[in-house]
């Protein structure tokens, strides 16, 4: 069928989560997603910039459904408790897997858990909060998982044998490798839903979305959300030339990976365009499916997490 992300099928009674909801792609991920009717939790790690989001999306989505708890993804301790809220819902449509590090530090730095920085905040926290949330992801017939990719995966070849980069760490890679860490997982997640009789039509399906070439300078401004200053708009309004587009249709991949009822488990959507336009079902990277470095990640992410995952 042909999807309008303007023109989103109604959702009133389910209730979705968005990770690092306040900005960029995740706060119009949720402000889309509040704009069906749905009941829609803000998870981030900052709750003052939680505290704007909400206000934005209530001032903006009239009798807008929203609320909001903190996580830190990079804080296995604010993951569990996060998790712990989250099965308390009575019931879960759906999680978002958002929150990142987009602009990675010069030079290697560790989590409290010994983790790469990037690869703990963008991959592992997400691995560890999807695992203690599965239960009510469960018991939410035809719920959803929806893991963002990047076009980064495209860019960087790697078969992710050197994930914490003791040596040669470089900021691009960590990013890259982490975004194809979860394309793998989310692709990986579905195959092992279905194989344990768990997925489909009905059951978890998990799904993977990429945002394109989406930037700031030509996103909306709105107040405690997106300010940027004159010189990023001219510089991304430049951007937008060779084809960046803005973070609120950046968000239009993930917002139909999560709503449309065509789409299924182990699919990948991103703009048309690659890097800009309406949001298409597209082919990922032979990395990304490949059942071994699959099975090799997911036996390395157990061990990092110290959490056998339940499937």
């Amino acid at each position: 069928m042909s999807w309008d992300p303007r023109h989103l099928p109604e959702q009133s009674g389910k209730t979705f989560v968005v990770t690092g909801a306040n900005a960029g792609l995740g706060y119009f991920t949720s402000e889309q997603l509040a704009a069906t009717g749905a009941h829609v939790v803000l998870a981030c790690r900052n709750p003052v910039k939680a505290d704007a989001a909400l206000a934005a999306i209530r001032g903006r989505v009239p009798g807008a459904s929203v609320s909001a708890i903190t996580l830190d993804v990079a804080d296995a301790d604010s993951v569990r408790a996060a998790a712990a809220l989250l099965l308390d819902l009575p019931r879960f449509d759906g999680l978002v897997l958002n929150a990142g590090i987009v602009h990675p530090p010069k030079t290697r730095e560790l989590s409290a858990a010994g983790n790469e920085i990037v690869l703990e905040t963008n991959y592992l926290g997400h691995v560890h909060l999807t695992a203690l949330t599965l239960p009510a992801l469960l018991r939410t017939p035809g719920s959803r998982v929806v893991a963002l990719g990047s076009l980064a995966t495209r860019l960087v070849a790697s078969r992710l044998d050197n994930l914490q980069l003791e040596t040669g760490y470089s900021g691009w890679v960590a990013y890259a490798q982490s975004k194809i860490a979860m394309q793998v997982f989310g692709f990986e997640l579905d195959r092992r839903l279905r194989l344990a009789g768990l997925g489909g039509p009905g059951g978890v399906q998990s799904l993977v979305a990429h945002p394109g070439y989406s930037v700031s300078g030509l996103t909306p401004g709105i107040r405690g959300v997106n300010e940027p200053s004159r010189s990023q708009r001219f510089a991304d309004n430049l951007q937008g030339l060779i084809g960046a587009q803005g973070k609120d249709r950046g968000a239009w991949p993930t917002v139909r990976a999560v709503l449309d009822t065509d789409a299924r488990g182990g699919e990948y959507y991103g703009p048309r365009f690659l890097t800009r336009g309406l949001p298409t079902r597209q082919r990922p990277t032979n990395t990304s499916l490949d059942q071994t470095v699959a099975s090799h990640l997911w036996t390395r992410t157990e061990a990092l997490l110290t959490l056998p995952f339940p499937l």
